[in-house]
């Protein structure tokens, strides 16, 4: 049983606890969500597919947050924080567990399936934890907060896909020469048959992990924070609010994020996608995401540094803005045929090794440092006095979450019908609508 309290009166040690807890769940978000990166590829080859088919394994992930995020904030009302959070983890669980069929039969609506029903968890968990580590502590050192989150977060997504791919892409070159010298269809469904079996043990564990994780979550002394009685700190200018719609910072904030989260996954999970399709070797490209994701870190480290002392939230994220355009325009504009070879280290296994890095490939992983502290200056400007309307306000947010399933798909058709780099001009667009609100679009109605 947890005990409801308001931010402000959370004692050190309970408030360095959940910090603790938060950073866990921040840390499975990542290992799952970047997990795409390396299943593109995967199921392109394995179901056969086009770039563009590719990309709805990005959609089936991410419009679950479109669906199920009121959906979360209801039953957050219902059962609290800390449950719906463990309900979260067992809803992923179960969704990892429909992989099993999807493997067996070879099914691409079925993965898909699954990551719905994982992504429909990680809503839960994203509309619980989100607004939580945001008022858990002193609103000016928020986007600190979120900062440190997201190291956890990327940390865990640098090295989920090279794992996944020791897993499942380990002789992936053999597996193209099998696939090029079957001599019928059937001989080339059972290699692919064999290459698809390979997920299952992976899903199964991480299946394994998440129930447990579940149940130490409803059994550990996370205290309850209470959002109706932020509304002490707000002012009286929120009183008499009715609506969520009477917060235009807060919809012009949704506007925001849902191109911010698009970029961010179009940045992390096309860029092995697109290392392939300039010729470079499975070998290389596996570390690409990694590359995106360090990138990040380094951005979230300088956050945790700089802000507040240094550097406000609302500066942070014009800077932001800025890097993200000029990153995309060097990303597109840049010749493919450049290309050098760069000391790397492998995250799993702390081997150095040399990537095959084409520069215009490397302003994509750059995109990561742009993108690091978008997210921790945008959430706490947007929830920004809601008081009693921040679980709604947050669902609102963890809803634009559906950009990382729109504007990656619009990725994969651009790429189809033009080239894999020509597609990244849907990024131009999506940061200026970002630069809006870090300049302006966060003081509307205030």
């Amino acid at each position: 049983m947890t005990s409801s309290t308001s931010s402000h009166q959370i004692s050190r040690k309970d408030y360095i606890f959940s910090i603790t807890i938060i950073g866990l769940f921040f840390f499975i978000f990542g290992f799952v969500t970047w997990l795409n990166g390396i299943l593109i590829p995967f199921l392109r080859t394995a179901c056969e597919l086009n770039d563009f088919q590719a990309y709805f394994v990005t959609f089936a992930f991410y419009i679950s947050y479109f669906v199920m995020a009121l959906p979360s904030s209801a039953v957050l009302k219902k059962t609290g924080f800390k449950n719906g959070m463990s309900l979260g983890l067992w809803v992923m669980a179960v969704g990892s567990l429909v992989f099993i069929p999807a493997a067996l039969v070879r099914s691409y609506p079925l993965f898909l399936s699954g990551l719905f029903v994982m992504g429909t968890g990680l809503a839960l968990l994203q509309t619980a934890s989100n607004p939580y580590i945001t008022i858990i502590g002193p609103p000016e050192s928020a986007a600190k907060r979120i900062s440190i989150m997201g190291i956890a977060n990327k940390f865990a997504g640098a090295i989920a896909p090279v794992i996944l791919a020791s897993i499942i892409l380990k002789d992936s070159h053999i597996l193209d020469e099998r696939l090029a010298q079957a001599a019928d269809a059937l001989s080339r469904a059972v290699i692919l048959d064999e290459m698809a079996h390979r997920v299952i043990m992976p899903y199964i564990v991480m299946a394994g992990i998440l129930v447990l994780l579940g149940l130490l979550l409803r059994f550990a002394h996370l205290p309850e924070v209470d959002t109706e009685a932020e509304d002490d700190a707000v002012g009286e200018a929120n009183i008499h609010k009715t609506s969520i719609w009477q917060f235009p910072h807060l919809i012009l904030g949704v506007v925001a994020l849902f191109f911010y989260v698009g970029v961010e996954v179009i940045a992390g999970d096309t860029i092995i996608r697109y290392g392939q399709s300039l010729g470079v070797a499975m070998d290389s490209a596996k570390y690409f995401t990694s590359l995106t994701l360090v990138a990040m870190i380094i951005g979230y480290l300088a956050g945790i540094a700089l802000i507040p002392k240094y550097l406000t939230q609302g500066n942070a994220l014009k800077i932001c803005t800025i890097l993200g355009v000029i990153f995309s325009l060097g990303a597109i504009l840049t010749p493919s045929h450049l290309v050098f070879t760069m000391p790397f280290i492998d995250l799993v296994t702390f081997k150095p090794l040399d990537l095959v890095l084409p520069v215009t490939v490397l302003f994509v992983a750059l995109l990561g440092l742009a993108n690091a502290l978008v997210w921790p200056a945008m959430w706490p400007l947007a929830i920004s006095g809601l008081g009693r309307f921040t679980k709604t306000g947050s669902a609102m947010l963890i809803m634009a979450i559906a950009g990382g399933a729109i504007l990656p798909l619009i990725y994969g058709k651009f790429a189809d019908l033009f080239s894999t780099q020509t597609a990244y001009w849907i990024c131009v667009p999506a940061y200026f609508v970002i630069m809006y609100y870090a300049f302006i679009g966060y003081k509307a109605g205030k």
